[in-house]
């Protein structure tokens, strides 16, 4: 006979995992019920302790508000808890293949901790069929307890938006879903408690599972298309911007823009699919084929750059560089899989010396996952070419006649995210 769902008055949740998307949503649920937020760096939990948030999703007042959540990196906290939702990064490995060690081991923690009668969910983005096939055999195995008879199951992909001030936790609709009809109507509840733009109860896990990583393979692609497009229109002497710009008086013209695409989402996600699929016999081509654009950018802007600093007669070898921005996006301090990188490899093997200025970015963090020594304020008249490669706020801020003092006399400007106007820098993406 199965074990009764917990009472959902009196549940008590534990987030594991407190990055961008756990310590939102620990806090959300924090602000109504007892939660316990988990993670294992230690500093991280210090840090929030102490009421900051370094990843600057969630502001000191708003931890403050949350004031049914206790922080801790001692995993027997987590015992006696009747949720416990999982919020793990999944990354890929060097061959571009799904890296599930951290919802492994995630899940290895959870059969340590679990209970009869505990339902545990996932949000982080994987291939469908990974909750059920890969995630919850361990748990049982870890527990000696019995899937959909001592414990129960449920899947609600993350939504967060790194950086994104106007969506947020409470105003994105959640998809959800569970290992049974009850459980669906029970991790449905919990998360529209919560969720004020509403929630959309999928059939099954592996239906949520799949919802979740085809919406960044979708934007995935529409930004391969348009980084294809900006290849075309250089060839072609046509400006990228202004052709996107008539084409978007049309109705129903997705408003993209060509550039780098890096992040723990759209840049991996789609590897999550293809893997899938490729174990099913199929190969995606298309999505493979929008990978490789899109990883293909940050080389295609350096060798541009290149010939726009020859056209100039520019020295290229020995030439000093200044990348503007070294978060994966805008107005982020998140560094991972951020593509500028492979702009400064690529200018390395140019012999071009390359110095980074980010405001967002946190300098230890850069020198500690990178080796990279961030500039702090740019010196006058130093700079062979400089290249706006992330469009953060204090950017456009800065001006282009201070960004312009930055170069020699002779110098190349490339814009990559239309922060100026055409006339006002040398190339632009």
């Amino acid at each position: 006979m199965a074990v009764a769902l917990p009472e959902f008055a009196s549940a008590k949740l534990a987030i594991i995992g407190l990055g961008y998307v756990g310590l939102p949503l620990a806090v959300e649920f924090g602000k109504q019920r007892p939660v316990v937020g988990f993670d294992i760096n230690r500093d991280r939990i210090a840090q929030l302790r102490q009421g900051s948030d370094s990843t600057l999703e969630v502001s000191g007042n708003e931890l403050a508000a949350a004031r049914q959540l206790e922080f801790t990196s001692d995993e027997s906290d987590l015992k006696g808890c009747d949720v416990y939702i999982v919020t793990v990064p999944t990354p890929i490995n060097g061959h571009k293949q799904p890296d599930l060690t951290p919802l492994i081991k995630a899940s290895e923690l959870l059969g340590r901790v679990i209970s009869e009668g505990a339902v545990v969910i996932y949000e982080s983005t994987v291939y469908p069929g990974a909750t059920e096939e890969d995630c919850i055999p361990v748990i049982g195995r870890g527990s000696g307890l019995v899937f959909n008879r001592d414990f129960y199951a449920g899947y609600s992909p993350e939504r967060i938006n790194p950086g994104d001030k106007t969506h947020r936790l409470p105003n994105i609709m959640k998809v959800t879903s569970g290992s049974t009809p009850e459980v669906t109507d029970f991790v449905d509840q919990l998360y529209a408690s919560v969720i004020e733009a509403g929630t959309f109860k999928a059939s099954s896990i592996r239906v949520a599972e799949a919802a979740k990583v085809i919406e960044n393979t979708q934007r995935d692609l529409n930004i391969a298309l348009i980084n294809e497009l900006a290849i075309i229109f250089n060839r072609l002497g046509i400006d990228t911007e202004e052709v996107l710009r008539a084409a978007g008086t049309k109705w129903n013209f997705l408003p993209f823009r060509p550039g780098l695409v890096g992040g723990h989402c759209i840049g991996v996600d789609p590897y999550y699919l293809t893997y899938k699929a490729q174990s099913a016999g199929y190969i995606p081509d298309v999505i493979l084929a929008g990978r490789r654009i899109n990883d293909g950018m940050g080389a295609y802007v350096a060798d541009e750059l290149v010939k726009a600093m020859l056209k100039r007669r520019i020295h290229v070898n020995g030439s000093k560089v200044l990348l503007m921005g070294l978060a994966f996006k805008e107005n982020c301090p998140d560094l991972r899989n951020t593509r500028v990188l492979d702009i400064v490899s690529v200018l390395n093997t140019y012999g071009v010396s390359v110095e980074i200025h980010d405001p967002w970015v946190d300098p230890d963090e850069a020198a500690r996952e990178y080796g990279i020594n961030l500039v702090d304020q740019p010196r006058e008249s130093d700079y062979d070419a400089i290249i706006l490669a992330v469009a953060h706020t204090q950017f456009k801020d800065y001006g282009i006649d201070a960004i312009r003092s930055w170069g020699k006399d002779q110098h190349v400007i490339y814009d990559l995210k239309y922060l100026f106007e055409q006339n006002q820098t040398d190339i632009r993406l």
